[in-house]
């Protein structure tokens, strides 16, 4: 059997560990920049805001509501994630963290164990020790469990947040409920297009002929199946290095010149260099994109990339600096208002079996370099060290007017108790 453990409103969960007096009531995050809801408490979704909500058009729903709005608090989210999974794999010896708020645990072999019973306890520690309530689903494939999850969250009163498929009757009993658009895997234009055969649940899907999925979707929907019918085909997954990493921010205001748009585009590929770094890569192209605001109808509008392949890999900051540099130069053009640009690094290669080439390669001194840098930043807090290029003294911030406390990883935010 698999189990899927999943954060129940996840963000909204975190804001509400440290405050209590949140409990029950509305809670919206915001994107980067306080610009659109990317994530919603229960109470907020009843009151009809949809994922993606711009935070402008719905100012006066949010104050008629009274609902409670906050930035985006990723060191928080990030740090109560890491405790939540670490209490989850007391439990298994085998997990695969699937996202930042859920993750799959491997239970063949736990037959003869009371799994409803498990579930609570996992539920119960969980909650208890990091104060985030989770939806415990398990099935005897991933994508059941997913399934299996769903209903743990949808029916929490009759589940008790944990809900098992461990019987064929009750395998069909949740395909024939669980949507196909639900299904995990399919896709909106799968979706669409299988509604449109007719097939409106995920029961449905498995009747279908294997010979029909494979001509109008692929071999993954017919794994998806497969799984469907509680035959295993996907395997617990390691954690594997990323094969992209991307740094992409909205301005705070528009930006005419090229240097103000340098010096931050300069500082998006520090960030993806020092990533590359951490997870020992090295990336073969670089990616710079810039954009106008496409919501001001009354400007002119200009959208543009570029993807340059490197002459050599390489992870130094220094030498990614100067290619991003180049080609935004490139692209760059006088006489409009940029509102959002990004470096996104990829083709990566392990930085200790780098391919030489006869007349260019990285400069090995980079390497010492960016560990000392590294190092320094990590024990003195983030660009401490900095390129010329990104304005020593100069702090870009994000507008996150509603950033609530960084309780768990700064001192100077902890939580304070009037007595």
């Amino acid at each position: 059997m698999f189990a899927l453990i999943d954060c129940n409103n996840f963000y909204a969960s975190c804001e509400r560990v440290f405050r209590p007096d949140l409990n029950a009531k509305p809670i919206v995050i915001l994107s980067n920049n306080d610009g659109c809801v990317i994530a919603r408490s229960n109470e907020a979704k009843d009151l009809g805001i949809p994922m993606g909500a711009p935070a402008f058009k719905y100012k006066q729903i949010f104050e008629q509501h009274k609902v409670h709005v906050f930035s985006s608090n990723f060191a928080l989210y990030g740090d109560l994630s890491n405790r939540v999974m670490s209490v989850m794999s007391s439990f298994c010896p085998k997990m695969e963290i699937y996202s930042v708020d859920e993750a799959f645990l491997d239970f063949r072999g736990f037959e003869l164990h009371d799994l409803k019973s498990l579930g609570l306890q996992i539920k119960e520690k969980v909650e208890q020790w990091t104060g985030i309530p989770v939806s415990v689903g398990f099935a005897p494939t991933k994508t059941l469990a997913k399934a299996a999850n769903r209903i743990a969250k949808k029916y929490p009163q009759q589940t008790k947040g944990v809900h098992l498929i461990d019987t064929e009757a009750l395998r069909i009993k949740a395909l024939n409920w669980l949507d196909v658009g639900d299904v995990w895997g399919i896709g909106r234009k799968h979706a669409a297009r299988l509604k449109d055969n007719g097939i409106h649940t995920a029961l449905r899907f498995t009747e279908l002929d294997d010979n029909w999925i494979k001509k109008n979707m692929s071999i993954v929907e017919l794994r998806l199946k497969r799984e469907l019918q509680g035959i295993p085909t996907l395997e617990l997954e390691d954690v594997q290095n990323k094969k992209s990493i991307a740094t992409t921010r909205t301005f705070e205001t528009n930006y005419t010149e090229l240097e103000q748009i340098k010096e931050r585009v300069a500082s998006f590929t520090v960030s993806c260099a020092s990533k590359l770094r951490k997870q020992g890569s090295c990336c073969n192209s670089i990616m710079v994109f810039i954009q106008t605001n496409g919501f001001r109808e009354d400007q002119a509008q200009y959208n543009q990339n570029i993807v340059l392949n490197l002459p050599y890999a390489t992870n130094s900051s220094i030498e990614l600096v100067h290619f991003a540099t180049q080609g935004l130069e490139r692209i760059f053009k006088k006489g409009y208002a940029y509102k959002k640009a990004g470096v996104v690094v990829m083709d990566f290669s392990d930085e200790n079996n780098q391919q030489l080439t006869l007349f260019e390669s990285r400069n090995v001194k980079h390497i010492s370099l960016m560990k000392t840098i590294d190092k320094i930043n990590a024990s003195l807090g983030q660009q401490k060290v900095r390129l010329a290029v990104q304005a020593p003294g100069r702090v870009w911030r994000m507008n996150q007017e509603k950033l609530s406390q960084r309780y768990t990883t700064n001192i100077n935010e902890i939580i304070s108790i009037k007595v």
